[in-house]
């Protein structure tokens, strides 16, 4: 039987991996959706042949429909265009790459749908964790990570039940910036931030790379998906990225999942689990790895990842805050509006100011505390309300 694939964010690194990946599956691809960018999506409807596209950017959606209009693929236009697509999508699984918390209320209505969800966007279950994973038990849709690292845990644990495991080990390349002090960080600029030295991938991402923001937010993601506590989940440096991650059991075995660093093997692991098929990505030949090396986490200089244990240690909408106020951080470092170490100070500053413990989270909660972070952070900078002595250690 032919499968069918929805991709949300089809214009991105792993959108258009996705793409390449569904392709050589065979798959049908319904329907794509992106932010703008009229020539791409024009170039995606002629050769995938859709029969839904989205596009948020009205302007952009108004310009591609005149592109298009000699083909068959329907247009839908508007914030709201990419959930409107995964609930009404011809689709077994909807493939969420969409950056940042933006990909939330899509996740929803592709699980509100009864679709699988094949998820790279990790804001999902930082922000909203219980309430998604909560939304697709009811549902009785299954959640796949697409993420490196939750993708290569999710085979390590391979049916093993959670009375077993002894901690889930999530491995950081170290970004561009390993081994630098926190005194050096303090001028690096967007453009080395940008400079990943194992993987090509979106701007907003290589800065959580660089930052280890990204980790702190596996972090709380890995606690969302295996239904663990903080404290069993470690974080260490692989400089090499070809150990994507490890699960540690209680008769001290470790299981690694170990292959090149090449996102279309997640993509394909998403979509095919629990089969595994030939895929597009090349084979890892040990002999040629020479060796693989290991080191802990300078705490010091990249605070980033004992703010996101604060906020899951906290709960309620504290993770959401982590997440919303890094996205509004991101976005001013990459405008040049503050330093890259003002990025976990500003985090940690929203943090202790709007965090509370709260049971029984609603997503309007979530919608709140997240603008609210936002505001928060962009207010601060505007009137130059933080310092550097706020540090999260």
């Amino acid at each position: 039987m032919e499968r069918k694939l929805c991709i949300l964010g089809s214009r991105g690194s792993i959108g258009k991996q996705a793409i390449e990946s569904a392709t050589h599956l065979g798959y049908q691809i319904t329907g794509i959706s992106a932010n703008s960018s009229v020539k791409t999506l024009e170039d995606q409807v002629r050769l995938l042949k859709p029969e839904y596209c989205a596009v948020t950017d009205e302007n952009a959606a108004a310009e591609l429909k005149l592109k298009i209009k000699d083909t068959n693929t329907k247009l839908i236009a508007g914030k709201h265009s990419p959930s409107e697509l995964a609930s009404i999508c011809d689709a077994d699984t909807v493939l969420n790459s969409i950056i940042g918390f933006a990909g939330l209320l899509p996740t929803l209505s592709a699980i509100e749908a009864g679709k699988n969800v094949a998820l790279a966007n990790k804001e999902t279950l930082v922000s909203a964790g219980e309430i998604v994973m909560k939304k697709a038990r009811e549902k009785g849709v299954c959640i796949l990570p697409v993420d490196s690292e939750h993708c290569a845990i999710h085979q390590c644990i391979s049916g093993n039940e959670s009375k077993y495991i002894q901690k889930l080990i999530l491995t950081a390349s170290g970004g561009p910036f390993f081994g630098k002090t926190y005194e050096l960080l303090k001028d690096v600029t967007p453009e080395q931030a940008l400079k990943h030295p194992n993987w090509s991938m979106g701007r907003k991402l290589t800065i959580d790379s660089a930052s280890l923001v990204n980790k702190g937010l596996e972090l709380i993601e890995a606690m969302r998906l295996y239904d663990l506590p903080e404290d069993k989940i470690e974080i260490i440096v692989q400089r090499e990225s070809m150990i994507h991650s490890m699960v540690e059991f209680v008769d001290s075995s470790i299981l690694a999942q170990l292959a090149v660093p090449d996102m279309r093997l997640c993509i394909q692991y998403s979509l095919t689990y629990p089969e595994k098929l030939p895929g597009l990505t090349p084979r890892l030949d040990l002999t040629k790895v020479a060796k693989l090396t290991f080191f802990e986490v300078d705490d010091e200089s990249f605070p980033a990842i004992n703010l996101a244990r604060k906020a899951a240690r906290t709960g309620g909408i504290a993770p959401c805050v982590y997440n919303g106020a890094n996205e509004a951080c991101v976005d001013l470092f990459l405008k040049k509006e503050i330093k890259f170490t003002d990025i976990t100070h500003l985090i940690e500053s929203a943090l202790d100011t709007l965090s509370q413990e709260q049971e029984n989270l609603t997503l309007e909660d979530i919608l709140i505390a997240d603008s609210t972070s936002r505001d928060f952070i962009y207010k601060q900078v505007k009137n130059k309300e933080y310092g550097s002595n706020n540090r999260y250690i």
